[in-house]
């Protein structure tokens, strides 16, 4: 069919409102949330997973890529076109407007459609005093069940693991190029065509009698064990990792996903975080060890910053921290659709750059007194190394008891039991710091190269986590960020470069070096088009799309039909 055709297909089955074609109108949707842009042909949005399901169909016929979106929350150019070298007309079907989320088995599992988010997933949970996988993090921004379990994202919660689940209903297209309805969710009498089913599921018409229960895992059960396994030369999760590789939950994208069933937990009768500070790491590597292999209950979470990252978002990320704080995280995603619209805007119009709206808020928050707690700056001031540690239960006197005898008698730490203000603190100046490098390069562009990112899992049994720097990659730094996930040893690194550094040189010395040391690579924000798939992660994509209709590209793979670039040389 002709262009004009299948936009008039598309029009008929969304209506005309729905589909944007223009270059302007559809920028935003063909750029990621950090960084990479690229082409489309149209970019459709579904009110319904039937109307999903019938667009894949068209595409299909018509031989188009297709692009799989949501909250375009990704961290690696994963949801979004990249360049232009593709082979066939790509369409984006973005689904944030198919929202609706179940709760089955009396709250204990939740089936959530691809543009449920997790905050709204943690708003109906939280009346039934129930939460889901994740609670902190891009959850903040909009990020849906959906995405994460593609991804395998990984989050903050210790006890959880990856984003998991074995049970999804998604559309597959098979080695001759003939779209499939999946229905793996474990329900049975959803009905009989693509149609009956997709109804029922968006309407959530489902017989309790019909559910099972023993067919497979809605997360991750084992991880708390994982995580606990201190001498395994395996760090305890990474994208690659093939034990939690199935079908939509790690898909990144290569299947068109309508529902995913995930379990919910309990929320805790009683929490307290702990803010803990050094100058040695190596009370933090033992503390770590002690948890791990002592102690009865395990942190909710124990999130990792080192000074120079707490300092940078104490000034360059004190705009997030306000935007949430004061705003609310229920309006935080509006707003940065609206940030994202202004700036769209600035593109078009001559002399004016797409920062400013960064740059105002940068400088506006410059005008607000001191945000974080005193006795967080104190602790900034006198230590290196600083952990924020969420308890819960009996947890909570556990650590204490742990604390009250190995740190507070060292003169090179210390720590404090937070107030509920400064808990919450504590937990937005962590969220901050991941979009304080980039604050950083945009308001000293003059000074700065770029930001290398790297987003790795050490060994569990790798003390080593200190990085140590050769002079060839030290000497081209203006600052290295450090943060991260500590009892899971996944860490976030983000290197500054001088003005004038070899950015591609610094990132191949970096990973041969993690390479070394037996590290992993992303280990939660999976490889989108900017980190090379492991050869075991690319087989499963492909096994799963062999066509390579969905997400070509992604993991440094081929765009190319079939995988194949033999033809378009």
């Amino acid at each position: 069919m002709t262009k004009n055709e299948l936009i008039q297909q598309f029009n008929n089955i969304v209506g005309a409102k729905r589909v944007l074609t223009k270059l302007t109108q559809t920028a935003y949707y063909r750029s990621g949330f950090r960084s990479g842009n690229g082409v489309a042909l149209a970019v459709v949005f579904p009110n319904t997973i039937l109307e999903q399901w019938k667009l894949i169909e068209v595409c299909v016929k018509a031989n188009c890529i297709i692009i799989m979106q949501a909250a375009k929350t990704g961290l690696t150019e994963g949801s979004s076109p990249s360049g232009d070298e593709y082979d066939r007309d790509v369409i984006i079907i973005n689904t944030l407007a198919i929202k609706q989320i179940h709760l089955i088995n009396n709250g204990k599992q939740a089936i959530s459609l691809p543009g449920a988010s997790l905050h709204s997933l943690e708003e109906r949970l939280a009346e039934i005093n129930r939460a889901p996988h994740s609670v902190i993090g891009s959850s903040q921004i909009g990020a849906t069940v959906v995405g994460g379990i593609a991804n395998n994202s990984g989050g903050a919660l210790v006890k959880r693991g990856p984003a998991y689940t074995e049970f999804a209903l998604y559309a597959q297209v098979d080695k001759n190029g003939k779209p499939h309805l999946v229905n793996h969710l474990g329900i049975d009498g959803l009905g009989e065509t693509p149609e009956e089913i997709l109804s029922n599921v968006q309407k959530g018409n489902f017989d309790p009698i019909n559910i099972q229960h023993d067919s497979g895992m809605a997360s991750d059960h084992e991880y708390a064990d994982r995580v606990r396994d201190i001498e395994s030369d395996i760090p305890a999760r990474y994208n690659a990792d093939s034990r939690r590789l199935f079908e939509a939950s790690g898909c990144a994208g290569k299947l068109g996903v309508f529902a995913v069933r995930t379990d919910t937990f309990a929320v805790p009768d009683k929490e307290r975080i702990f803010y803990l500070g050094t100058n040695n790491a190596e009370k933090l590597t033992q503390l770590r060890k002690d948890i791990l292999t002592n102690f009865e209950n395990l942190p909710e979470m124990a999130e990792y910053l080192h000074r120079t990252i707490f300092k940078i978002t104490e000034s360059y990320g004190k705009d997030t921290f306000l935007s949430i704080n004061y705003l609310g995280t229920k309006n935080i995603p509006k707003f940065f659709a609206v940030k994202a619209k202004v700036e769209s805007l600035l593109k078009r119009l001559p002399l004016l750059s797409d920062s400013l709206p960064d740059k105002f808020l940068f400088y506006l928050s410059k005008l607000f007194p001191q945000h974080l707690p005193k006795r967080m700056l104190e602790f900034s001031d006198k230590y290196e190394h600083h952990l924020i540690l969420k308890m819960s239960d009996k947890g909570v006197v556990e650590v204490q008891n742990y604390l009250k005898k190995h740190w507070s008698k060292e003169h090179d730490s210390g720590f404090f039991a937070c107030k509920a203000d400064e808990g919450n603190k504590a937990l937005l100046h962590r969220f901050a710091a991941g979009a304080a490098a980039g604050r950083y390069q945009m308001i000293h562009n003059n000074k700065v190269e770029g930001i290398l990112s790297l987003d790795i899992a050490l060994r569990r049994n790798d003390d080593d986590w200190v990085e140590k720097l050769p002079q060839e990659i030290s000497d081209n730094l203006v600052y290295v960020l450090y943060y991260g996930h500590f009892m899971c040893n996944v860490f976030h690194q983000n290197y500054i470069f001088k003005k004038g550094t070899d950015k591609q040189k610094m990132k191949s010395i970096m990973l041969a070096m993690l390479n070394d040391k037996g590290a992993k690579y992303p280990a939660e924000h999976n490889v989108g088009h900017l980190y090379e798939a492991e050869n075991s992660l690319q087989n499963f994509y492909k096994k799963l799309d062999p066509t390579n209709t969905f997400n070509p590209g992604i993991g440094k793979m081929s765009k190319y039909q079939s995988h194949c670039s033999c033809c378009h040389l």
